[in-house]
């Protein structure tokens, strides 16, 4: 009977591998329908509409493009590590949705899932070693394919990613003085159970993570691995097809799981604003925990439409600017606020 029970437990884990994989991937894909639809809108045009009823088939179009394109890959590349490099970065960029609680305890069939993959009592940790990982994708890219712009623009990602990770985790520090935990299910209970979410109590290490996040994911004002009228296209300049395809993918899903810890961390993950979900629990209306996955993915959309609000309206930093503040602004600030936090917890203890 135990080993019947860990079979279906291991198809559970499978079938929500699945799913939350595949709606990384749509979401992902229609993230660039709407930053183009956004960058129209904000720039008085129409932006795509011809693929189907307003557009909307326009990312299939373009993934068909990039799918059925010629192959190429430079003679003087190392061609082991040109393919690794994207392959690395859509890897990592799809292993950090393996410990967000993408909701609570739900029954199906009658028996409870939990729509998280792995709860572990590490999670925030092994989302930043993923996450750090991620820089190598860009590095063995831009090295492997034997081009100078390439491989500036990949010492750039690295340099970039090194200076802004120190800042985001020296914010996360602040916050987990506060919740006790590594644990995302943890912190989400907290803020569920207390009913204030962390950005309250944590308002400057919010604002210092999310800045952090557009440093992350190479988004303006942020995207100097990419700028085209620099370094022509930056580190994935000798890529196309599908290879290209996996760089750009896996920019987007950045984003979009960058705003689901976001939203996690910060505003209560799957917490309904205003709603005891618990008394409703208790009061046999189960229907509510499928509630919370849709309003965290409405949250995640704000912060997707805020990346890309931010992309249209500001221009990219000089890199001494990024440089500047990286260590000499964002560094400091998350320094001051653990100092001020710890100082915060030890009154509220006496």
């Amino acid at each position: 009977m135990l080993l019947a029970i860990d079979w279906l437990l291991l198809l559970e884990k499978l079938v929500l591998i699945v799913i939350i994989v595949s709606v990384s991937l749509v979401i992902a894909m229609y993230e660039t329908y709407a930053e183009r639809k956004i960058a129209a809108f904000m720039q008085d045009r129409r932006g795509p509409n011809r693929a189907g009823p307003f557009g909307l088939l326009q990312p299939l179009a373009d993934g068909g493009k990039l799918f059925f394109k010629e192959e190429i890959i430079p003679n003087t590349s190392n061609k082991f590590l040109f393919i690794l490099g994207p392959c690395l970065a859509m890897m990592t960029a799809m292993m950090t949705s393996a410990v967000i609680p993408w909701g609570g305890t739900v029954a199906v069939f009658g028996r409870s899932v939990s729509l998280q993959i792995a709860d572990i009592n590490i999670g925030i940790l092994f989302v930043f070693g993923v996450v750090s990982m991620g820089v190598y994708g860009i590095m063995i890219g831009g090295w492997a394919s034997n081009n100078k712009f390439s491989l500036l623009a990949a010492l750039r990602g690295a340099s970039q990613m090194i200076s802004y990770e120190l800042a985001m985790g020296l914010s996360l520090i602040a916050l987990l003085m506060m919740t006790g935990s590594l644990r995302l299910s943890v912190i989400v209970d907290q803020q569920m159970t207390s009913g204030v979410w962390n950005v309250v109590y944590q308002p400057l290490g919010f604002l210092i993570f999310l800045v952090c996040a557009f440093a992350e994911c190479n988004r303006t004002p942020f995207d100097l691995p990419e700028a085209e009228n620099e370094l022509n296209f930056g580190y994935h300049q000798e890529y196309s097809s599908m290879k290209l395809g996996f760089y750009l993918f896996a920019e987007y899903i950045n984003m979009f799981i960058s705003s689901v810890i976001m939203a996690t961390l910060y505003f209560g993950g799957y917490d309904i604003p205003f709603v005891n979900e618990a008394a409703l629990i208790a009061k046999g209306n189960n229907w509510i925990q499928w509630i919370g996955p849709l309003v965290l993915i409405i949250k995640v959309g704000f912060f997707i439409f805020l990346f890309m609000w931010v992309r249209w309206t500001i221009p990219r930093f000089r890199y001494d600017q990024l440089m500047n503040l990286g260590w000499k602004k964002l560094i400091p600030l998350a320094l001051l606020n653990m100092v001020l936090t710890g100082a915060l917890v030890l009154w509220l203890k006496k």
